[in-house]
């Protein structure tokens, strides 16, 4: 059994910043690709960003510049979230594998 729990969202206002983590725990042989989304409300899950276990990261067009996505040596990936805007409110996700986390909500006031 494999668990994905995010931590960190919350309301802030317009220009302001949040740091999201998710740890992954459980039968877990190796971890190679975890990744970030967000779901707004009527919308579909996008991906918002992702890491690699060699480092490599891949955002969207969305947050280029703005987001900052890492990892520790162990099981936790962070997504730091500088300069929101309203429109970046929506649940984040974590992914890794098959597996999700149940989300963190996130509000960016205007």
């Amino acid at each position: 059994q494999v668990q994905v729990v995010e931590s960190g969202g919350g309301l802030v206002q317009a220009g302001g910043s949040l740091r999201l983590s998710c740890v992954v725990s459980g039968r877990i042989s190796s971890i190679n690709v975890m990744g970030w989304y967000r779901q707004a409300p009527g919308e579909q899950r996008d991906l918002v960003a992702s890491i690699t276990s060699g480092g490599s990261t891949n955002y969207a067009t969305s947050v280029k510049g703005r987001f900052t996505i890492s990892r520790d040596a162990k099981n936790t990936v962070y997504l730091q979230m500088n300069s929101l805007k309203p429109e970046d409110t929506a649940v984040y996700y974590c992914k890794f594998q098959a597996y999700w986390g149940k989300g963190t909500l996130v509000t960016v006031s205007s």
